[in-house]
Parts: C-alpha cells; structure tokens; sequence
C-alpha cells in the first residue's frame, strides 16, 4: 500500500520553487491507483463521465495537495464541471479524505453522498454544480466574500474546456477583472472534446484571448499531466498580485488508457465489461469489481458535511409611514437596506447589496452611496450576479439581490434554482412585478414569479402589501435563514389603516412568516389578497357593503404557505373570493383552495388574477382588460 500524501506533509501551499522527487513520484503513483478508481466506479454504477475525470485529475490531485484546505482562512475549491466527479471523489479518497472503498462502491448509488455531480459537503468542496458555466461566477462570490472578510483565503474554480461556450462565464470573467478578485485563480481542463465532438466543431472559439480581453493573467500548462507544471502555474497565479489568472492546461481525454485517448465516446460513457477488462490490464491494475459489486450491495458510512457561515445582524427598529407619506414599497425597502448598512457594518458586520444597472429603480442607491465598497453593481448580467450574490450570502455577509421581476426570477431561474439547492441566504427584492409594471407591457410583467418561486424546495415568497409592512419584513428576511424572495411591486400603493386612520402594520405589529392578517372582518365572504391588490379589496369591500353586504379582506403576503388557522376560521363563510396580479392559475389558488378543502369548506370559490399576457398601459388600465378593477370584481361577487 503506498503512502497517503496530505497538504501538510507536502510543500506547505506552494511556498518550494519546486516538488521534490518524492512529491513527483507519489502523485504519479497515486493518479495512476486513481485512473483505476474512475473506470471502476462509473463501470459499476453503469454511468458517469470517465474520459473527463481522467483528463482532470491531475489537476485535482495537485489543488488537492496544495491548496491550504485545513489551515486558517482555508481555501475555497469550486468544481464547475461537476460531471468530472470520480476524478474528484477519487482524488480525495486517494489523498485520505474520503474513504476509497466508499467511493468508488457507492458512487451514483441511490442517496449516497457521492453523486454524480460534485455536491456541496464533499471535503473542500463549497458548491453543488452540474450545470455548466455557473462555476466561475460562484467563485466570484466567495472571492469577493473573502475580501470583504478581511481573508486572505483563495478560491480556485475547475473547468472544462466546452463549458466556456456557456455566455455566463464571460459574465463572470467581467465581473471578477472589474472587482479586482486577484485572489481567484480558473483552471481549464482543455482536452478539446466535448459530447458532441470537438469544441473546435461544435462552437469555435479562442478561450485565451477571451481572457485576456477581459481583463484576465493567462498561464498556459502545456502538459496538464506533469505535476511539476502544474504545481508551477498555481504557485505563479497565487503570486499576481494584478489580476485574476487563468491556467490553460492541455490534457488528454481518457489519459492513461490509450484506447480511451482523444475520444469523445469516453466523455459521458463507462466501459464495457471487455473495454473495462482490457482497461485495467493496461493500467496494471487487479480488477476487484465483485469486491465492490458485493460492498455496493450495502450502506455507506461516509456523510457529508455542510455548513454555511453565519452572521449576527442587527435589524434595528422599524419604521412607521403614515397615510401622508407618499411612499412606495421598494422605496421602503432602499431605507430599510440603508438602516441596517448603518446598524452593522460599522461594527463590523458585512452586508452587501447586488443590482443590475437599475439602483434608482430598485432603490439600492443611497445604501450604494452610504457603503461603496459593499454594493456590487453587476450591469446588465443577471445570470453572473445571481450567482455571485448567492455565494456571497453563504459565507457569513448579509446578501441583497435587487432586480425587476422579469430579470431577477424569469430570467435567472436556474441560477436561483441552483441557490436553492446549495442552501444558500440570499434575500432577493424584485421590483415591477405583475400588470401593476403597466405601460412596460407584456414583455416586463412578471405575472408567473410566485409559482416559479413555489417550484423551489427552500425558497419563501413574501409580497407585503404597504410600505409600512414592507419594511418590517426585509428586518425580518435579514436576521431569518435560508432564501426569501420579497415583491414590493413597482407603483406606490396607500398605506393600509385601520378605522381610526391609525397605520395597521405599526406599533406592537409584528411580522410573522405564514400569518395572514384579518384587515377587516365580515360575515357574507372573504377578499383574500396580496400587495397592491389590498388596498383595492378595501374598496371593492365599500361597494359591497352599499348593497348591503359585509366582506372580510384578508392580506396574505406569504403567499406560498397556508395560514391553517385562519382559513379555518374563512371556512364556514358562504364566499371566498382570491383576488390577485398574477397568473390566476399559479398564485395563491393552489393554496387557498387546498386550504379549504381540508377545512371543509362548502361554499363558493371564485378566482380573479391575470389570465393572458398583458397589454401596454396605465396600471388601472391593465387590470381592468383583465377583469381585476374594483367595478368588475364587485359585479361578479354581488
């Protein structure tokens, strides 16, 4: 059995010119056990990307031994070519840090840790990826997360060569020349295949000049197999002081194994029981496929090991608007962003905010002038910022991401999916959302972001309906866990006051996540309502009441979660009317009437939101092509 080398029984994180003989000679003894390891478990699990991990590994194995991953202000690692996995999972195992019989017997097995894409919790591992070109952007976030931190930590971010197609990379590249992130450092695995072929083939392109025109140091590895190179451009990029750097290193698809050499084949495909036989031959290595045939059969030991770093924030005191106060919600929400920029950063509590070329818009504007170094203006790159923001909100700094609603959920959908499954505590504050955007028209209308967000896992929504709310709740997102996404519309609506013209979301009003509030009670049926829309519902209730009737309306701004006691207490009523600026068909219908099925209800449901693409104009002009002004909705409920 040969030794395990570990970071520390190696040179200490580049500080020798040069490996030593010895270093050499047990990375190449344990690249060539781990080539094994690959084919054996992608061949067992029956699927897996072989030709890749071989092509990367050398790479792994050498950030793996250098990087400082146990010490002090550790290094980050993100593997955006998340389907090179056995190369990763069988570098580690090799270096002592997972067990090698695990990996390589239960990879891609039903709910073990090993994965088929690289997972957040795998030792040094930061990310869940899998879909490429997101890779980089995340480790944008950590990067500037360490600066902020005062860390002198380095992030380094494995690619592959096809992935630099996607337009997101370029987004990042931009964003981490702009910033500065001289503590980034991009390694390519350039085999120059792809699934489909060539990249030369498939989509041409200069991956060097890309960088550099961008503002980034290129390295270029000639041999991405010989660890003294290797070892050499990291040692040298950790250096530059200037820019980020990116290693260019030429490998071999399927190294080590001559017939898997420069064949695409091998990319997403394991061998075949005689590929897999002849493969092991050359390699030299004994084929023990039932020893693990048999082990698979059982139950892992090895878990993973996820932590997000966390933040004691102060939220402050809220704000009160009164009805003469014209003010909107995201205004609310700019100074409440500024309020708690105030109340910790100068005590040394980071909170960072992240727009795209929209700050007076979205109202990021004084927290941007008050706290230059802690706002992020991404440009008009919403896939890079999401990401980035992302990251940054799991590494112990407050994140705000504010952005229309178009752009900050249609658009980057996947990015926020992919926070969603990397935990991660990104609070997004979307502005424009519904018919309410008017004049902007259809293309600008975000009537879908509630379902979109309900079809996240760990995601919650939350549309206050005034100002005065809207302030309580981006307090309560900032100290709360996990990802919230807050609409605060973009047109300015009443502040909501009881009967004795005394703000109702004021004094000792506390916001509550999954609470509905019970703005004015009645007994012939019940508006239930969100944003905007309330203050509307209100009137609608008037008009109802000169005929002689009496409706509750109820505010439900955490439209993705059932307020069991209070639609109980909705249930006997005769009536239950939702009346909303989304999709009727994907807002709060879902909810409520899977509410009241359970409470019995038997009366009568009806549903009034948004059933077509809107058209161009005034707000009051846009709900009313809808059927959602005050006259129509009181006709169909009188």
């Amino acid at each position: 059995m040969i030794a395990i080398i570990t970071p520390w029984e190696a040179s200490e994180m580049f500080d020798a010119e040069k490996l030593t003989d010895k270093e050499i000679d047990h990375l190449k003894k344990l690249s060539h056990l781990a080539k094994g390891d690959i084919l054996t478990m992608t061949h067992l699990s029956g699927t897996g990307h072989p030709g890749g991990s071989m092509s990367s590994l050398d790479l792994y194995l050498t950030i793996f031994s250098y990087a400082n991953l146990t010490g002090n202000d550790q290094d980050q690692i993100v593997v955006s070519h998340g389907h090179t996995s056995p190369g990763a999972y069988a570098s580690l195992a090799r270096l002592g840090h997972m067990p090698v019989d695990e990996v390589i017997a239960f990879f891609r097995k039903s709910g073990s840790p090993f994965e088929g894409h690289v997972v957040k919790g795998i030792p040094f591992i930061q990310w869940s990826t899998g879909n490429l070109g997101q890779g980089l952007s995340a480790g944008a976030g950590f990067a500037m997360a360490s600066r902020l931190r005062n860390s002198s930590s380095h992030v380094y971010v494995l690619m592959g060569d096809g992935e630099q197609q996607k337009g997101q990379i370029s987004e990042a590249r931009r964003f981490a020349s702009k910033y500065g992130l001289t503590n980034i450092t991009a390694l390519i695995d350039y085999n120059g295949l792809q699934i489909s072929g060539s990249i030369d083939l498939v989509m041409p392109q200069n991956i060097v000049e890309n960088f550099l025109s961008d503002g980034w140091d290129i390295i270029e590895v000639e041999n991405g197999h010989d660890h003294q190179e290797i070892y050499s451009a990291l040692r040298k990029a950790r250096s530059d002081d200037e820019n980020p750097v990116c290693i260019v290193a030429k490998t071999i698809m399927g190294h080590g194994v001559p017939f898997m050499e420069h064949k695409e084949k091998y990319h997403g495909s394991p061998l075949n029981a005689a590929e897999y036989k002849e493969a092991m031959a050359i390699l030299g290595l004994e084929d023990r496929l039932e020893y693990y045939r048999d082990i698979r059969k059982g139950r892992w030991t090895y878990s993973l090991d996820s932590k997000n770093m966390d933040e004691a924030i102060d939220t402050g005191s809220p704000f009160t608007y009164n009805e003469s106060d014209k003010v909107d919600n995201r205004t609310a929400f700019g100074k409440a962003l500024k309020d708690i920029g105030d109340r910790n950063i100068p005590n040394g509590r980071p909170v960072a905010a992240f727009d795209c070329d929209l700050a007076s818009s979205v109202k990021t504007a004084d927290f941007a002038k008050a706290y230059p170094e802690y706002f992020f203006q991404g440009g008009i790159q919403e896939h890079n910022t999401a990401t980035v923001a992302g990251a940054m909100s799991i590494s112990g700094i407050l994140t705000f991401f504010a952005d229309f609603g178009v752009f900050g959920i249609d658009e980057v959908y996947n990015q926020q999916r992919i926070n969603d499954i990397n935990n991660t505590n990104l609070k997004t504050v979307i502005t424009h959302v519904g018919l309410d955007v008017g004049p902007d028209g259809k293309t600008h209308q975000c009537v879908d972001y509630i379902g979109l967000i309900r079809s996240l896992y760990r995601a919650k929504v939350i549309v206050p309906c005034d100002p005065n709310q809207t302030d309580r709740v981006i307090r309560y997102i900032s100290s709360a866990k996990g990802n919230f996404f807050v609409a605060t519309g973009r047109n300015r609506w009443p502040v909501i006051c009881k009967g004795e013209g005394q703000p109702y979301f004021a004094g000792d009003y506390s916001f509550r996540y999954g609470k509905m509030d019970i703005i004015a009670e009645g007994s012939d049926g019940a508006i239930i309502t969100y944003g905007g829309l309330v203050s509307k519902a209100l009137t609608v209730r008037e008009k109802l009441a000169e005929k002689g009737k009496t409706f509750a309306v109820i505010n439900m701004p955490c439209v993705d979660e059932e307020d069991e006691e209070a639609i109980a207490r909705l249930a006997v009523l005769p009536l239950i009317a939702t009346y909303e600026d989304h999709n009727v068909s994907t807002g709060i219908v879902p909810v409520i009437a899977s509410g009241l099925l359970k409470a019995g209800f038997k009366g009568k449901l009806l549903s009034f939101g948004a059933t077509a693409y809107g058209v161009s104009g005034e707000t009051d002009e846009v709900l009313a092509s809808q059927g959602l002004d005050v006259e129509t909705v009181v006709k169909k409920i009188g």
